[in-house]
């Protein structure tokens, strides 16, 4: 069994460039105008960018690991990215103040009713996996995206991230990183755990809140932006890891499944100090330039979080699937 994901089937021009080239066909090439027809939340293009990041992380079967700096795959990745960054800024209200940004996250709105609402009060098992399924692009490499920012970073805010870090990676234990609690928890579940399995089935809406990090992390220029995203995660997340592990055990999950969410639960809430205090406040202290991408960062988080939150519960509700081909 190999490690590496294997090629995904491309869903337009953009992603079949990439990935035709990629297995052996002609070098990439799309032209300016291509790149500009394409919507910079759609299909095309966030499977092009994942295909192109990814070569960042484990790459795939049979790709040569030297595509991972190609000049001509680089130039287009350029251009993906120049079509879906400018179109985050636009969604997004930006600013610079941080403190209300961060504050507007740390107070769940009582009236909001997401995805693990749902799961909670509602949910059915066939809809659990497939969340899982969803998660599963990011989660089997958790932590992963964040580690480019460090060498990024100075003093107080690389010493605290760097401390965040160590416990997404199990605090030096390797059947306690996160990514190793997830395939558990879809092994647990009767799903594939084997690193990239289920990218064929992610639409758009999932690829995006991935890519984000990948932009952000493989960028210098947004440290800034990365920080903001790694802080609003880890905000957000003890509320809703909590609710998930209960729906689990409603749905007659056992501890095997579970495990992964109520790991989230005190770790992450010690973790949303750490960022805000040491690492946001640090870093701003030292280049206070970046509050305007820091904010970025959160803004474009929860945009993304919702538009995926909003996905699954529209085709939740109608009976159908979330994903672009039905788990087996």
């Amino acid at each position: 069994m190999t490690l590496d994901a294997t090629l995904p089937e491309p869903r337009g021009p953009l992603s079949e460039t990439v990935t035709v080239a990629l297995a052996g066909g002609p070098p990439p090439a799309a032209s300016p105008e291509v790149v500009r027809a394409a919507e910079p939340f759609g299909e095309d293009l966030h499977l092009a960018l994942y295909v192109c990041y990814e070569l960042h992380y484990r790459g795939f079967d049979r790709v040569d690991p030297r595509w991972e700096w190609d000049p001509e795959l680089l130039r287009l990745r350029r251009r993906l990215e120049d079509r879906f960054l400018p179109a985050l800024r636009a969604v997004c209200p930006g600013g610079t103040d941080t403190g209300t940004a961060l504050g507007g996250l740390l107070v769940e709105d009582p009236d909001a009713y997401g995805v693990s609402h749902h799961l909670l009060d509602a949910g059915r098992w066939w809809e659990m996996r497939e969340y899982l399924a969803h998660r599963s692009i990011y989660h089997l490499k958790e932590a992963d995206p964040h580690a480019w920012v460090i060498p990024r970073l100075r003093g107080e805010s690389k010493a605290a991230l760097v401390a965040v870090e160590f416990d997404e990676f199990g605090g030096g234990r390797g059947e306690r990183m996160h990514a190793k609690l997830f395939a558990d928890l879809l092994d647990a579940a009767g799903l594939d755990s084997r690193y990239g399995r289920y990218l064929e089935h992610a639409p758009a809406q999932t690829l995006a809140t991935v890519n984000l990090m990948s932009l952000f992390g493989l960028h210098r220029a947004l440290r800034g932006a990365l920080v903001g995203h790694f802080a609003a995660a880890e905000i957000t997340t003890p509320p809703n890891a909590d609710r998930m592990a209960r729906a689990l055990t409603r749905l007659g999950a056992g501890p095997e499944c579970t495990r992964f969410f109520t790991e989230h639960i005190e770790a992450d809430a010690v973790h949303e100090q750490i960022m805000r205090r040491d690492v946001i406040g640090d870093l701003l202290a030292r280049e206070p330039e970046l509050a305007a991408d820091v904010v970025l960062g959160i803004q474009a988080t929860a945009y993304l979080e919702d538009r995926l939150g909003a996905h699954l519960l529209e085709c939740w509700r109608s009976g159908r699937t979330s994903l672009r081909r039905p788990l087996p």
